[in-house]
């Protein structure tokens, strides 16, 4: 059986959901953890569990919009663990609403956070993995970018733009230092549709997540098996839907 003992993993958007099921999956299996969130009370929290349980935990208050915090996120795993093995691109928000709602706002939000706060991720660790000599950058991205459905087209195209930067960091990494890895999630019961500001998707996304959503931990599953790959084996995608969702 592969193993994550002795793997350094950094994760963004850790306060819950999926973030914070892929830190506890990790730390069970022998990885050490650095959850990252703004919510500072969260994620203290979810570590001090994590360490409660025999598990290796550490945090770091991050807003990914901006490239600082996640250049000290970096910095907080390799002073705390001696380097960085794994970044887990998660953090992510979806203020949907259909284009002629005209919300620039949440358009704004969704490129910052999704797609700027993947780039700020990679910008902070790339470095480390060249001087290490290895690294993963693993982002979750979304099966709504595979087909575009009516108030997801901006969200999608951030996912999708997260896509097409992998793919370029993949061919300019053939050397074999740096894997990537994208995971889409279909509906997942999380807390994402309160970033939704359309009351009426808001509530039907809410719905379908009740109705046919899957656990967070089937997420963090998925991240466990790309990363505990050998070092020559890289899984470049991965879709993680319902069994019952179209």
């Amino acid at each position: 059986m592969l193993s994550l003992h002795g793997k350094i993993v950094a994760i963004t958007g850790a306060s819950g959901g999926i973030g914070e099921a892929t830190a506890r999956l990790l730390a069970q299996r022998g990885a050490a953890v650095v959850l990252s969130a703004r919510r500072s009370e969260r994620i203290d929290a979810i570590a001090r569990d994590i360490r409660e349980q025999g598990g290796r935990a550490a945090t770091c208050v991050v807003d990914v919009t901006k490239a600082e915090d996640l250049r000290r996120l970096v910095s907080t795993a390799i002073d705390q663990y001696g380097r960085i093995d794994v970044l887990v691109n998660n953090a992510g928000i979806a203020p949907i609403s259909p284009l002629a709602d005209l919300d620039t706002e949440g358009w704004s939000a969704m490129i910052d956070v999704n797609l700027r706060g993947t780039l700020n991720g990679i910008a902070a660790a790339l470095p480390a993995f060249r001087e290490q000599g290895s690294g993963h950058l693993v982002s979750i991205v979304s099966v709504a970018g595979l087909t575009v459905s009516p108030s997801m087209a901006v969200y999608a195209a951030t996912k999708n733009a997260v896509r097409t930067v992998h793919e370029g960091l993949r061919k300019e990494s053939t050397d074999g230092v740096v894997r990537t890895t994208a995971i889409s999630p279909g509906y997942i019961r999380t807390d994402l549709a309160d970033s939704m500001a359309d009351p009426h998707v808001r509530e039907q996304t809410r719905k379908n997540m009740d109705a046919m959503g899957i656990p967070p931990a089937a997420v963090a599953r998925a991240v466990a098996f790309a990363i505990e790959q050998p070092a020559d084996v890289e899984i470049g995608e991965i879709n993680v839907r319902p069994t019952v969702q179209a």
